[in-house]
């Protein structure tokens, strides 16, 4: 991926970047998130967890700084996302943040994430 493409894509609005992040995760089958003996994971404005996730780990490793700066881009298998990850974070109450630029992203609810997918890779 190059630099071009990254910076052009981390400026799109939010419901732009969404929708690069399920085409991108359709077509390689991963989902990147940021790992130091844990996941990274923050809240909102109201305090709900959150969980970052991105297309691609340039865009992860963009976002490892603050509180972040010592965590890894680490791939999570797209199969294992939607059966696994997914109906955890549901279960725990954490909601996705698809693809934070370091000012916003994209917060969904799961099932439709999910949804959104799952229509994706029927194209595949």
């Amino acid at each position: 991926m190059n630099n071009k493409e990254v910076e052009l894509v981390k400026k799109l609005p939010a419901p732009k970047r969404y929708e690069y992040f399920i085409k991108k995760v359709a077509d390689f089958e991963e989902v990147w998130g940021l790992f130091n003996g844990g996941w990274a994971i923050s809240k909102d404005d109201v305090g709900n967890y959150l969980m970052p996730f991105w297309p691609k780990k340039e865009f992860a490793n963009l976002c490892a700084l603050g509180d972040w700066e010592n965590y890894q881009a680490e791939p999570i298998e797209l199969d294992e996302f939607i059966q696994g990850w997914l109906p955890g974070l549901k279960e725990d109450g954490i909601r996705p943040s698809i693809f934070w630029n370091n000012a916003d992203s994209a917060v969904l609810e799961i099932d439709l994430l999910i949804l959104d997918l799952e229509e994706e890779l029927k194209k595949y």
